[in-house]
């Protein structure tokens, strides 16, 4: 049963708990500021425990939610749109024993944190980190609340393949640690069909696990008219613009983009590389090593100028690193999807981005194994592709997004859920 507008004296608490929140400016901030909101809306009284921002530092955002110092700084309190957060000092250590040190004190002070709230009906958390998933199961029994767990990457397997990790007693500590968490707690949710296959026969109860995938928004996120933008920007020209946004790290291989790049180096088509991460500095080496004239490495910008850049481009591509590419999703797709612009994708065979995206008519996808034989086919599709081909494509994306995976859509979903739970 689907209960709205609840009185104010009947006011149920759900406490999201969550690595990253707003100000921090990262994708699953982005998600979970929309499921606050989505919640507070619903007559929800919502209360967010999570770290100071240490992911992207957007200084608007941050003077927009300054956070103020609490307990001689033990902890931080902001406001977003008139929900309380609280933040645990968190930082980005390059020393990997100081990041342990943070990551523990995170979990201590958050503990506490948590214990001081009344009244908690709800406790709802993303992963990663799985360890956060343990904690909420101590804290809800204690406090007599509802546990939902949403599995966003697949723990500990991304660790096993991407971090190479071999000892068997922490992949055994991992494994344990997960089954518990999916158990234990009164609900787990993942993001697509093929997460649901991988982990379902870790249940004893599989009808405790749900799908609920992500979503975009898509009053933000959406196509623009030429009215809307400017005209004297570099990106104005006759060449075909290939475009990726986000973060630039480990969950991409950047192979297939240079070679394809190279191979390409003297046709009309440009290759825009825009955000910030661990691998940065090493493909703006490889681009200047090798003096490529048609990629371009661009900083980070700000969420509301991604539209814009977005209808800049004539496709956006999303090459997936081998390691990271049955574990993880990227939520871009579907703010591509929103703005109508067409997909290339290179990835395995059965990860979740292919399976996705097979159905919706939006995306040329390369599952080819070979560098030699998926740089051709991206090549033959490019050279063959015209105007109308790729709107066509851009549309499909959007009318899938607006029918399945708009943010209304989806927060909906989460809330039936946890109605379900409670009444």
């Amino acid at each position: 049963m689907v209960r709205t507008n609840l009185a104010v004296n009947n006011k149920k608490k759900i406490l999201i708990h969550s690595l990253v929140f707003s100000p921090d400016g990262v994708s699953t901030a982005y998600l979970y500021n929309d499921i606050a909101k989505g919640f507070n809306d619903q007559g929800y009284e919502v209360v967010v425990l999570t770290t100071t921002p240490h992911y992207n530092l957007i200084q608007e955002n941050i003077e927009k939610q300054p956070i103020k110092k609490r307990w001689f700084g033990l902890f931080g309190e902001s406001s977003f749109e008139g929900m309380r957060v609280l933040h645990v000092s968190q930082k980005k250590f390059k020393s990997l024993p100081m990041r342990l040190i943070c990551f523990v004190y995170w979990h201590i002070i958050s503990f506490f944190l948590a214990l001081r709230e009344k009244n908690i009906s709800v406790i709802l958390s993303p992963s990663p980190p799985l360890t956060i998933g343990l904690l909420n199961l101590i804290i809800g029994r204690i406090k007599g609340a509802k546990v939902v767990y949403n599995v966003q990457e697949i723990y500990p397997d991304f660790l096993i393949e991407q971090r190479n990790l071999k000892s068997k007693a922490i992949i055994n500590l991992l494994k344990w640690m997960e089954r518990c968490v999916y158990n234990k707690s009164h609900a787990t949710t993942t993001i697509d069909e093929i997460f649901y296959n991988t982990i379902k026969d870790r249940f004893d109860e599989q009808k405790k696990l749900h799908i609920i995938p992500n979503f975009v928004d898509i009053e933000l996120y959406r196509p623009l008219n030429e009215i809307e933008l400017p005209s004297n920007t570099f990106l104005v020209n006759d060449r075909v613009k290939l475009m990726y946004a986000g973060n630039i790290g480990h969950a991409q291989d950047w192979e297939p983009l240079l070679t394809l790049a190279k191979e390409l180096e003297e046709e009309p088509f440009d290759f825009y590389i825009i955000g910030e991460g661990v691998l940065k500095q090493d493909l703006e080496n490889e681009v200047k090593k090798n003096a490529f004239k048609n990629v371009y490495i661009l900083p980070y910008q700000r969420r509301e100028l991604m539209p814009h850049l977005l209808a800049f481009a004539d496709i956006q591509f999303i090459f997936m690193s081998k390691e990271m590419e049955g574990h993880g999703f990227p939520s871009k797709v579907y703010t591509i999807m929103a703005c109508a612009k067409p997909l290339l994708v290179c990835s395995g065979e059965g990860s979740p981005i292919v399976n996705f995206l097979r159905k919706q008519n939006c995306a040329k996808i390369v599952t080819d194994k070979k560098m030699k034989d998926k740089v051709s086919e991206m090549v033959r599709f490019l050279r063959s592709s015209t105007d109308k081909d790729l709107k066509i494509m851009g549309q499909n994306g959007l009318a899938q997004v607006k029918s399945e995976y708009s943010k209304d859509v989806v927060v909906k979903k989460y809330i039936d859920l946890i109605e379900s739970l409670l009444y």
